[in-house]
């Protein structure tokens, strides 16, 4: 088992969250996952790292086929982003891309959250690598990550 993976699941016991991690295969992309999982697009709760101006990490939880509008998301921070690179999103949070779990990271971001992920009775966000999700009730995913409730998406 990778690092990467068992810190997300070391996490999930310790926010006593109630998931499931699964292998269902290639999960890189969100419409990989959706398909490797058999859900909906927007069941995939993405995990968007940017970086502000300051040097700050913020991660967006988005629904898997919604994107990050960059001026809402810039508004909501209160300064410019870009995306993070390879190398910064894992000294910050510990994943690669492609694997980017919203719990267990090394340095905790700020966290915002698409609300769309609350249409659904179960989310899949990355487990720590490109193969493994983990299925959760979005609400108790978003407390246990402490996101934000914002509207960031176009």
């Amino acid at each position: 088992m990778s690092k990467s993976l068992k810190r997300v699941q070391a996490a999930i016991h310790e926010i006593g969250l109630d998931a499931k991690i699964l292998n269902p295969g290639a999960s890189r992309t969100a419409e990989d996952a959706a398909a490797a999982c058999e859900c909906a697009l927007d069941q995939i709760a993405k995990s968007l790292i940017f970086q502000g101006e300051s040097g700050e990490i913020y991660l967006f939880l988005t629904a898997g086929g919604n994107q990050l509008d960059p001026e809402r998301a810039a508004l909501l921070v209160n300064e410019p982003l870009r995306r993070a690179d390879a190398d910064t999103v894992r000294k910050v949070t510990g994943f690669a891309i492609g694997g980017v779990s919203p719990i267990g990271h090394l340095t905790a971001p700020r966290i915002f959250a698409d609300p769309t992920l609350l249409d659904f009775d179960v989310v899949y966000a990355a487990a720590g690598t490109p193969d493994h999700v983990f299925r959760a009730s979005p609400a108790a995913l978003l407390a246990a990550c402490g996101a934000v409730m914002a509207d960031f998406t176009r």
